[in-house]
């Protein structure tokens, strides 16, 4: 299930929201009671959305949030010096060795 956050954010955007700043703009709550986070507070100048609504990006925040790790893993292979091809090329080998 995709986070709230990024539910907020793919909801603003379509709604002409630039960003959203989870400081000010909206602040989410989790009171631990098994309900999960919630918009606590709604400072934004666009309607706050219904539950539904938000429920109708979670495949779209799913994907986003799929997206942003496979980002991020390819800026630390960077860093590393380490092509994606070469990641993959190296994670072939070692799942060849497990099954071995």
């Amino acid at each position: 299930m995709a986070q709230l956050s990024t539910k907020i954010k793919l909801y603003a955007a379509a709604n002409g929201v630039a960003s959203v700043d989870f400081m000010k703009d909206v602040m989410l709550q989790d009171d631990s009671d098994g309900k999960g986070a919630y918009i606590k507070e709604w400072n934004l100048d666009i309607a706050k959305p219904t539950d539904t609504q938000l429920a109708s990006y979670e495949t779209a925040a799913t994907t986003t949030e799929a997206n942003n790790v496979v980002i991020s893993t390819e800026k630390q292979l960077m860093v590393l010096g380490i092509s994606t091809r070469e990641s993959m090329m190296m994670e072939l080998t070692v799942g060849k060795q497990i099954a071995q």
